[in-house]
C-alpha cells in the first residue's frame, strides 16, 4: 500500500514562517557582519563548493542542526551557545524556514531567515566568496 503523505512540505514552511522571522534579503546584507549575528548556512557541502559562500557565515549541514544546537550532544557546536541572533539561509528559503523553526522550537532565540535565501543574497548584490575547488578538480 502506497504512504499517504498527510502535511506536506510546503505546509511546513508556512508553519514556520509564521512563528519565526523572516528577514527581506536587503536587511540581511545589512547584518552581515554584525558583531551580535551570526548567519548560518545550511546548505550542503557541494552547494557550497558550486555557489560559493557568505563571507564569515558559519555552515552547519542541515542534517547536523539538531546536533549542533544541543549543548547535551557530544557535537555541540560552541557557536550556539553565544547569546547572539542566528540568521539562516539555504539556497532559496525553504530549508532555512524548516531549519529556524527547528532550531526555535529547541530553544535558540532569537532566530530567523533570509527569504528567498543564497539566491536572492547574490541577486541583491551580497558579497560571495567564490566557490571552493572540489578535490580532484582543476579549474586552472
Amino acid at each position: 500500500m502506497p504512504q499517504k503523505i498527510t502535511t506536506g512540505f510546503r505546509a511546513m514552511v508556512d508553519e514556520a514562517e509564521r512563528e519565526i522571522e523572516t528577514i527581506p534579503t536587503a536587511q540581511a546584507v545589512e547584518l552581515a557582519g554584525n558583531d551580535n549575528v551570526v548567519l548560518v548556512d545550511i546548505r550542503d557541502i557541494r552547494e557550497l563548493s558550486r555557489d560559493g559562500r557568505i563571507p564569515g557565515a558559519f555552515h552547519c549541514p542541515r542534517g547536523m542542526l539538531e546536533f549542533w544546537i544541543d549543548p547535551a550532544s557530544p557535537y555541540h557546536k560552541a557557536v550556539f551557545a553565544q547569546d547572539k541572533k542566528f540568521v539562516f539561509f539555504c539556497a532559496g528559503g525553504l530549508r532555512s524556514a524548516l531549519a529556524a523553526h527547528t532550531a526555535h522550537k529547541m530553544g535558540l532565540k532569537p532566530v530567523a531567515h533570509i527569504a528567498g535565501g543564497f539566491g536572492a543574497w547574490k541577486k541583491a548584490g551580497g558579497i560571495v566568496q567564490a566557490p571552493d575547488a572540489m578535490p580532484g578538480e582543476n579549474r586552472g
